[in-house]
């Protein structure tokens, strides 16, 4: 399978070194220099995976981001950001917009290549578990990425969907933060210790607040 990537980044050198050496891998890459023309290219192409730079004139990554994420086609795509250590980045507000990931600036070509394929496996394989019952008023099809609560559509980024179906596979069991790190992110994403705290806050927003009960000290199960 040739995946398709979408590369956005406003400097010109960056697209043709980065998107010469992904086409060397074999994948499709698409290029944007600025958010606006990435959230049209993204809705034209349905990239596997867009790798998205932050500072960006007219429109940053952050809301170009949002603006992905606000189109239910999109809501599967993988958003990996690309960061300057010198920026003013939180890692926090880049997960609050939806991002999976983020690599940081100068890009080295062998630490890209092998975390993008460490993201496209686990989209592959599916990180969250299968799931054969039907809750009483949530119901999710994995085919379609929706969760369905009484009775409307909700369509959601996939790591929020892929917590949601770990902790739905098991009503009752306590997850602890660590078996839903490395379940849900892997252990070769390094992400920041209130990055579940933010996703189950927004599953929240979205199912309802009596669904995810917090375990002080332990983690989070799910309730009918």
């Amino acid at each position: 399978m040739s995946y398709r990537i979408l590369l956005v980044d406003d400097e010109p050198d960056i697209l043709e070194f980065v998107g010469y050496n992904l086409n060397k891998e074999g994948y499709q890459v698409h290029t944007a220099s600025n958010g606006r023309e990435a959230v049209e290219k993204a809705l034209e192409i349905k990239p596997h995976l867009i790798l998205l730079d932050v500072m960006m004139p007219e429109m940053d990554g952050m809301e170009t981001c949002e603006r992905i994420r606000s189109h239910p086609e999109l809501s599967s795509t993988l958003i990996a950001f690309l960061t300057a250590r010198s920026e003013d980045y939180s890692q926090l507000a880049g997960f609050e917009a939806g991002a999976d990931d983020y690599i940081t600036k100068p890009i080295k070509v062998k630490i890209l290549v092998s975390r993008i394929k460490a993201m496209l496996k686990r989209m592959e394989t599916s990180a969250a578990p299968a799931v054969s019952r039907e809750g009483k008023s949530i119901r999710i099809d994995r085919e379609r990425y929706i969760v369905i609560k009484d009775g409307q559509e909700i369509t959601m980024p996939r790591k929020e969907f892929n917590l949601l179906t770990l902790l739905y596979s098991k009503p009752q069991k306590v997850f602890s933060r660590d078996e839903i790190f490395t379940t849900v992110w892997g252990n070769d994403v390094i992400v920041g210790d209130r990055t579940i705290d933010v996703h189950i806050r927004k599953l929240r927003e979205k199912i309802g607040e009596d669904h995810i009960v917090t375990v002080k000290g332990v983690g989070y199960k799910y309730e009918e």
